[in-house]
């Protein structure tokens, strides 16, 4: 049996010690430039697939526990409506519905994999590579989930002697099942469930929901007969078709780049919410789960799958933590790879997967920095205040161009648990989002940062 100990992965280790032979010299600011670019990419990402997943399993949720849907439409003898009868029935007298995912209580680790298009169209998955590498921690005993962007140009090493490799060739290469093993390889963790999701998948639930309602906050114009895309859209409330949408998620020629793709998705899923509620869509929910059988390829059950489902509804979502795995650019040749650095990436790990915990020592006063956007100044002010009056040092303030609101730890000390008592005095960054990153400092070498926003 294989053993999977902290920071033990020789090939972690052996890719970590070749990388750092790549150009130091470049300066700390193009670093800085490409890891929040990074970063921001892992956002998109994570929204999109979260968007896949969420819309897919907790439509089958929601529609599946009314028993008169599932018997009219998958029969009444069926599998699928025999397991809902029993969970309806088991959830009857309680004021929430009971979860208890198959894991049992130890926490478990999924992959969720972004796939690019095929040039087959009778096979969806061979010969793809894996544009999004997410591993997602879920601890069903907390409710809590945590999730870890693998950077998809990350330098490896693959198993079965197929050399050294950027990550998201593994799939190309091997299928999921090397892409899995060259993640728990790499970084000396058990994978335990994947679940993969298509790039078209977005594209077909809009199909299957016959448009969907989204305000588009500007006129959108672009044209890339290459990529087959084409994309006009006037601001302003609209409906938008499966090829419109596509284009609204897609589009980022604007000055927030993709950070303005991220928001835009944000805002879409919630679109897709709205239009899930509405009564006339219980009739498009066979279509919406015919969507996902084809489009979402995952070696959990139904009954995971539906479990995972009912979890998702006691999250909190502001205690999602994120990170991507630190490292830096390093370019041989003519191909660009992301150099894991080992130290950095084993403190995530801890932290995120092994949810490993540190006594907190705040003997020392908390400090802080905070950065702000065109507009934000005064908001800025006032969370600056009222840090202070919590005993907070803020040791730098200064002025972004690009970015929305989050709030970043840097160091061990301040949790999701932490950053949920603060919100109690510092209100204004109630709905952040909660990042973990140790490496790059936005302002100053301060405990956390708050990036003030709009919207």
């Amino acid at each position: 049996m294989t053993s999977y100990r902290q920071g033990s992965s020789p090939n972690f280790n052996r890719a970590a010690r070749n990388g750092r032979t790549g150009d130091k010299s470049k300066a700390y600011l193009n670093e800085v430039k490409k890891r929040q670019q990074a970063h921001a990419r892992f956002v998109r990402s994570f929204v999109f697939l979260f968007f896949v997943v969420v819309i897919s399993v907790v439509t089958l949720f929601y529609f599946g526990l009314k028993t008169d849907f599932c018997a009219k439409h998958f029969g009444v003898d069926s599998p699928i409506t025999k397991m809902f009868a029993n969970m309806s029935k088991s959830n009857a007298n309680k004021s929430e519905a009971d979860f208890s995912l198959p894991f049992g209580l130890r926490r478990k680790n999924i992959l969720l994999l972004g796939v690019d298009a095929s040039e087959n169209p009778d096979d969806l998955w061979t010969g793809t590579r894996t544009d999004t590498i997410i591993l997602v921690n879920i601890d069903s005993k907390s409710k809590s989930i945590n999730a870890v962007s693998i950077p998809r140009d990350s330098k490896v090493y693959l198993p079965d002697n197929n050399g050294v490799q950027k990550i998201n060739a593994a799939h190309a290469i091997g299928g999921v099942e090397m892409t899995v093993k060259t993640v728990e390889n790499t970084l000396g963790v058990k994978v335990d469930r994947y679940i993969m999701v298509h790039d078209d998948a977005v594209k077909e639930i809009v199909k299957a929901l016959g448009g969907v309602n989204v305000y588009v906050e500007k006129n959108m114009y672009y044209n890339d007969n290459a990529g087959r895309l084409h994309i006009n859209l006037a601001k302003g409330n609209q409906h938008l078709s499966p090829e419109e949408a596509v284009g609204y998620l897609r589009f980022r020629h604007d000055p927030m780049g993709d950070i303005g793709r991220t928001q835009r998705q944000q805002w879409f899923l919630r679109g897709i919410l709205t239009e899930l509620k509405k009564p006339e869509s219980i009739s498009k929910i066979p279509d919406i789960v015919g969507v996902a059988r084809k489009y979402i390829k995952t070696n959990m059950s139904m009954y995971e799958l539906t479990q995972f489902a009912m979890m998702m509804k006691h999250v909190d979502m502001d205690k999602i933590e994120i990170a991507t795995l630190p490292g830096a650019p390093n370019k041989k040749g003519y191909i660009s790879y992301w150099i894991l650095d080992p130290e950095k990436t084993q403190e995530v790990l801890n932290r995120l997967i092994y949810r490993k915990k540190i006594a907190n020592d705040f003997d020392e006063p908390v400090t802080a920095s905070i950065v702000y956007t065109d507009g934000q100044s005064a908001q800025a002010q006032n969370i600056r205040a009222k840090l202070k009056e919590d005993g907070i040092v803020v040791a730098c303030e200064s002025h972004i161009s690009k970015t929305h609101s989050q709030f970043i730890a840097h160091k061990s000390r301040i949790t999701s648990d932490y950053y949920s008592d603060l919100k109690k005095s510092v209100p204004e960054i109630n709905g952040y989002q909660f990042v973990y990153e140790p490496a790059i400092f936005m302002c100053a070498d301060t405990d956390f940062t708050v990036v003030v926003a709009g919207r």
